[in-house]
């Protein structure tokens, strides 16, 4: 009997090989770019745009632009595309960018560590006046944005702000920016540590410099040497925070791989001390890590939050002592807990020499450029030359002499900028919003002044510290996620089935007293109309039930959601 046929054997199939891509890290070869802006940076480093600015753009106008300087490479001067005015919510998401943008931008102008001479102030009081329609809005990184900005008249406003000292260089990009200090460094009675030398020679060495202007994406930075850690070190790349080593004194804490945005994480200690000469050289160390290692592949991936969470801080460390800085790092103590709750120097304090500084509170940040120059003309009239922005965006006068003190607050009072707001001015917060970002969905900067108003009159005894924080899209640039009341833009459904503004809440986040991301209670959104009839429900609510000393994020923890819709 004949043997049965076999079916030959299946091909096994070819397996296609392909070289592995990695994350993009510069350190592991990974060269080629991956994505359209690591393709622009390649082709030409941003900090050149400034030329064509001046030589080319400002005298052909806006058309004359090429795109991958228009949405790329102007950032590396503080340049962005506004918002086309009467473009909704719904379409943000949809449009292309062309369609978005105006043939306007908003330019920052950057403010390290807050410090400004009246004679600055001044200076860009009058920018604001001239080139940009009276807009000069205070950023919760001490920064000035402008908006309205023609670019036929950027290289005059450049020459107005240099000329007084003050920058645009990388305020935007994936570059360092604004390097955000204590408002108080120098002068606070009960400073561990004066942060300004370091601060200094920090921006020194990468501002302007192509050995930084590429990196993945942006990187943030912190420094103060106040035991309120008033400078948000929790949510930056890198921070350094003022202690005192029990061997060696007063120096720094490192804090690395801190961010909000979509994907929040907050900063891990590397558990270092660092003294003030050696920042600098840990600066270095901390940004050539991220512009090294950094994952260019996606850039939801980008920032150096990403890197930190996958190494740990242990093995940051190593790496920054190994093959950066060629040497160990001393071990130290970690910051101690603040002793209060607000952080932003709002009031009036004495000063180590003797002088007072007074801090106020202009509504969510929103200044003109007509009220800038009098508040530097008020300050000088009582005998002060400097002022300084805050991370919650909020202003100070410094170096007042006592007898001076009642009669500059009632002149701040005159131009409604008050050194004694009620819990609701002192604490609410609100993005660029929809009026001028091309990001965002909702309004912010007025719902946020109005919710002001609103609040005040409703409950005009309520003194606890609160936050109330109001973003325009998902991407936090009002810190929602770390709120009291965190306010997430989006569009939602009123009680009509319609379409409108309103919030996703987030509640209870926290930062220096046992920092923490807020709770999102399932299904819970609140148009913008509803607004204060809810945020007047939840805190009647934490007065009805908060324990003796309780602070609202604890509170809000630990509520039932049914205390929290």
């Amino acid at each position: 009997m004949a043997a049965t046929p076999q079916k030959p054997a299946a091909a096994t199939p070819r397996r296609k090989v392909s070289r592995h891509r990695g994350e993009g890290q510069w350190a592991a070869g990974h060269f080629t770019p991956l994505n359209g802006n690591e393709q622009f940076k390649k082709d030409d480093d941003g900090l050149n745009v400034r030329t064509r600015i001046e030589t080319i753009y400002s005298k052909r106008g806006f058309d004359s632009i090429d795109p991958n300087d228009l949405r790329g490479r102007m950032r590396w001067w503080g340049l962005y595309t506004q918002r086309k005015p009467g473009i909704d919510g719904g379409k943000t998401a949809i449009l292309e960018p062309e369609e978005l943008d105006d043939e306007y931008f908003m330019l920052r102008v950057r403010i390290d560590g807050g410090a400004l001479t009246t004679r600055q102030l001044r200076v860009i009081g009058e920018v604001s006046q001239e080139f940009a329609r009276g807009t000069a809005d205070i950023t919760d990184r001490q920064n000035v944005q402008y908006h309205w900005i023609r670019i036929e008249d950027v290289p005059e406003i450049w020459n107005r702000l240099e000329g007084v000292g003050l920058s645009t260089v990388t305020a935007c990009g994936d570059t360092p920016r604004v390097m955000i200090g204590s408002p108080v460094a120098g002068i606070a009675e009960d400073e561990i540590i004066d942060a300004t030398p370091a601060l200094e020679e920090m921006k020194r060495r990468v501002l302007n410099n192509p050995a930084y202007s590429n990196l993945p994406r942006k990187f943030k930075t912190a420094i103060s040497g106040s035991p309120l850690l008033d400078v948000v070190h929790e949510i930056n790349d890198v921070a350094f925070v003022g202690v005192t080593h029990p061997e060696h004194g007063p120096g720094f804490d490192v804090w690395v791989g801190g961010g909000l945005s979509t994907n929040p994480k907050l900063g891990v200690r590397l558990g270092t001390w660092v003294s003030i000469d050696d920042v600098p050289d840990v600066y270095e160390g901390v940004i050539s890590i991220f512009r090294d290692y950094g994952y260019r592949r996606l850039r939801n991936r980008a920032r150096l939050k990403f890197l930190v969470a996958d190494w740990g801080a242990e093995k940051f460390r190593q790496v920054l002592e190994d093959e950066y800085l060629k040497r160990k790092l001393t071990d130290g103590p970690a910051p101690e807990q603040p002793s209060q709750q607000w952080r932003d120097h709002i009031g009036v304090h004495r000063q180590k020499d003797g002088r007072f500084y007074v801090g106020f509170a202009p509504r969510v940040g929103r200044v003109d450029g007509a009220t800038l120059t009098k508040i530097a003309d008020l300050a000088e009239a009582h005998g002060s030359g400097r002022v300084r922005t805050t991370v919650e965006q909020k202003m100070i006068v410094l170096d007042v002499e006592q007898d001076r003190v009642d009669s500059l607050v009632e002149g701040l009072e005159a131009l409604d900028l008050t050194a004694r707001p009620s819990t609701f001015r002192r604490g609410t917060m609100a993005c660029t919003g929809i009026e001028f970002c091309k990001l965002a969905i909702v309004e912010t900067k007025q719902r946020g002044a109005q919710l002001i108003d609103e609040l005040e009159r409703r409950l005009p005894e309520f003194d606890e510290p609160l936050t109330i924080n109001l973003n325009g899209c998902p991407n936090a640039c009002a810190r929602i996620q770390v709120a009291d009341i965190g306010l997430k833009g989006q569009l939602v459904l009123n009680d009509q089935g319609e379409q409108v503004e309103g919030y996703q809440v987030h509640l209870g986040g926290a930062l220096g007293l046992e920092a923490g991301f807020g709770r999102k209670v399932r299904g819970l959104k609140v148009t913008s109309d509803e607004l204060p009839d809810y945020i007047e429900r939840v805190l009647k609510r934490f007065q009805a039930e908060r324990e003796d000393g309780e602070r609202f994020a604890a509170w809000a923890a630990r509520a039932g959601e049914e205390a929290l819709s």
